[in-house]
């Protein structure tokens, strides 16, 4: 997935926000915004994807404000509130009649997770909400592949699967916990440091992940998505024997469209901003479900 026009200002304003949360030095931030304008200078074209353009304005922020994770009091509330929802949750998820319903509901919750991230310009959430989207997820999914996604998860010997943000992630052990009903190992990747509010190996170990899943892995970079050249041998050795890969996010849905994908990959994301939302041919703050390629 390219960028558009749209995406210049919200990569800025994220920009703004998250300088603006990293310090409240003004030199240090007309100094990281400045930086940021002379990057995007450069690299803002049609030929850019926006996953990699956010991934290297984080790592210029986080380097010229000297704060390693301007997001983690957030990342903090996110993981609290998440785990204070996850009784709801598997209550909603237990209300099943057979295991396909139970998988989509787990699937499904996991997705209404994925709400919580901050300082998109056109998005925006409010802890209370959680509970009223898990309720009407059904309502809001405008691609459902799930039956297919089922499917390719009971045959799987080996399930990788791609997290995205902290809070989300304590989600994300419920729907863990269902595909290992099946009897296949679960691999969970995290981000190996902070980048934007994704979940790393802290953020896993704080809501229990470590215990659910089989084994928890790092990507080993910082990357907003999937970036193969970064990542470390670890991770590739999974990612390239995996049956099935799980992907959480429009960060993966950014980078997978513009890989050559020869295995099944299950993207589940909310569509946070327009160009996510146009490029799958669906409206905004709507949940999908596809099957990648």
């Amino acid at each position: 997935m390219k960028v558009e026009i749209e995406c210049a200002p919200c990569i800025i304003y994220r920009g703004y926000a998250e300088i603006c949360e990293a310090t409240k030095d003004e030199a240090l931030r007309f100094k990281s915004m400045k930086a940021l304008f002379d990057f995007l200078e450069k690299e803002f074209n049609q030929n850019a994807v926006p996953a990699y353009l956010g991934t290297e304005r984080d790592r210029l922020v986080r380097k010229t404000t000297g704060n390693p994770d301007p997001y983690a009091v957030r990342k903090r509330l996110s993981n609290q509130k998440a785990l204070e929802l996850l009784p709801l949750a598997e209550k909603i998820i237990s209300n099943s009649h057979s295991d396909e319903e139970r998988f989509r509901k787990a699937l499904l919750c996991s997705i209404v997770g994925n709400v919580m991230e901050f300082d998109i310009p056109v998005h925006s959430f409010k802890f209370d909400d959680l509970e009223k989207l898990m309720k009407q997820s059904e309502k809001d999914l405008v691609i459902d592949e799930i039956s297919r996604i089922y499917g390719l998860a009971k045959k799987a010997k080996t399930i990788l699967y791609l997290t995205d943000n902290a809070g989300e992630i304590a989600f994300d052990t419920l729907f863990v916990r269902e595909l290992k009903r099946y009897g296949g190992k679960v691999v969970v990747a995290v981000k190996a440091k902070p980048v934007l509010n994704d979940a790393t190996v802290e953020d896993a170990k704080l809501v229990g992940m470590d215990k659910i899943a089989d084994k928890v892995i790092t990507t080993g970079n910082d990357s907003v998505g999937l970036n193969l050249k970064e990542s470390s041998p670890e991770f590739l050795q999974y990612y390239n024997s995996a049956d099935l890969i799980i992907a959480k996010g429009m960060g993966y849905a950014e980078t997978l469209t513009e890989n050559k994908l020869t295995r099944p990959h299950a993207l589940l994301l909310r569509t946070k901003c327009n160009p996510v939302a146009r490029f799958f041919g669906v409206p905004r703050e709507k949940n999908v479900a596809k099957i990648l390629p």
